[in-house]
């Protein structure tokens, strides 16, 4: 049911690409004008992250995500009656935002350290990262013949009508840890000590905001959280800023029609169904620095040449792009989620990366909004593309600058690096 619930929010939150240009076209509005309401989408996604990780250790993951399914459809569902770009914004940018981020991927982190054993969780984290994939996979091309037919308000009820599926669903069938059902996690041997029981330190005295508060100020005093945090700012502006919002207009303007690019995009899904897995499986055998330095070059070496790739048909140099950007979309995610628990520990890790991805979610919003005024000010995305190729070949050469081993008492409290070490 968690895996339902991570498809379907990544299927509602890879929709407002599609929407784009029907929006353009019936209000008037400009680009920069959409691309700064989908930066305020994937901000507000983001930061959400970090947040929902404390309200999962306070409240259980039950309430936090079916709370969330009910803002994504009130705020879909209010799209359909908008009339001014500021009712977009905040629609999009903050109730959308808000629900989708969640359940984003800090749920399946969460879930991981509570329901695997240490062995399993990068395969695990592998399998629920391509939860995005399949979300994009199923909802995209959907959304965007409806967005091109009947009209795109057909595509916002259909939005909404999944979220308010799935609220029954996951109040029914999610509990919060296995102990709820006499079990134990997945992986583990009788009488073995369970690290997923830890709670973070302030958890059961402090509120959710004022734990995640206190998790970034900790964890802000390593060098390791900052790298991570500006290599994932990077992955998002790589991602979701950039591919996800802007591949089916910029494929538009090269003559492509939006039906056929949408389904190229969610053809990256495809592959990353098996690219994020295998990446996950990968976890646990190689060292996740190697696996990022790897990723993040590739990535980028593969973004130089997206101007010339583009046009009105499927060439193979565009179809092998989509292939190779699908393997590598999110294959990112288990090694950064693999670090933060090397480095600060199983208890803390959910709310680490909570803010790691809320420089992911930061990174692609910028992104989104640079890409539009890129696309505004010359005619097309040349800039925006070369500009995400650099990035990703330095966010590659940052990753090599991750220590091996934890930092043991840089931001550990008094008592807390037999647990981080209990997990390198």
């Amino acid at each position: 049911m968690v895996l339902a619930a991570l498809v379907a929010a990544a299927g509602f939150r890879s929709s407002t690409g599609a929407l784009l240009e029907p929006l353009e076209g019936e209000f008037g509005w400009s680009r920069a004008t959409t691309s700064g309401a989908v930066t305020a989408n994937l901000v507000v996604y983001g930061l959400t992250a970090p947040f929902a990780a404390a309200l999962m250790e306070r409240f259980g993951i039950r309430r936090v995500v079916t709370g969330a399914l009910l803002l994504v459809a009130v705020g879909s569902g209010l799209t359909v009656v908008m009339t001014a770009a500021w009712q977009l914004w905040v629609l999009w940018g903050l109730a959308v935002g808000i629900g989708t981020g969640a359940m984003a991927l800090v749920l399946g982190a969460v879930v991981a350290n509570r329901w695997f054993v240490e062995s399993r969780r990068g395969l695990v984290t592998g399998v629920f990262s391509a939860a995005g994939a399949a979300g994009q996979l199923v909802f995209l091309p959907g959304i965007a013949a409806l967005a091109t037919g009947p009209g795109w308000r057909w595509a916002a009820v259909v939005v909404t009508a999944a979220a308010l599926l799935l609220v029954p669903l996951v109040a029914l069938v999610v509990r919060d840890r296995p102990a709820d059902l006499g079990l134990r996690p997945y992986g583990a041997e009788p009488g073995e000590a369970l690290d997923e029981q830890l709670a973070p330190p302030g958890t059961s005295a402090d509120g959710p905001a004022r734990t995640a508060l206190r998790t970034l100020r900790e964890s802000a005093r390593s060098r390791t959280f900052w790298i991570l945090v500006g290599t994932f700012w990077v992955c998002g502006w790589s991602t979701n800023g950039l591919i996800g919002t802007h591949f089916i207009p910029a494929a538009h303007d090269h003559g492509m029609p939006e039906t056929t690019a949408a389904g190229l995009l969610a053809l990256v899904g495809v592959f990353d169904l098996v690219g994020t897995i295998a990446s996950g499986w990968l976890t646990d055998r190689v060292d996740p620095r190697m696996l990022l330095f790897g990723y993040y070059a590739l990535r980028g070496l593969s973004l130089l040449f997206v101007p010339a790739l583009l046009g009105p048909e499927i060439a193979p140099n565009l179809f092998l792009f989509i292939v190779f950007y699908g393997l590598d979309w999110v294959a990112t995610v288990p090694p950064t989620i693999a670090l933060c628990r090397r480095h600060f520990g199983v208890a803390r890790s959910g709310m680490v990366f909570g803010w790691v991805f809320a420089a992911h979610m930061v990174g692609a919003g910028v992104a989104a909004s640079y890409a539009g005024w890129v696309r505004q000010g010359t005619g097309d995305y040349f800039t925006a593309w070369l500009t995400a190729g650099g990035l990703c070949l330095f966010a590659a050469m940052a990753c090599l600058a991750v220590s091996a081993s934890p930092e043991h008492g840089q931001w550990n409290a008094e008592g807390e690096q037999a647990e981080v070490a209990a997990v390198t």
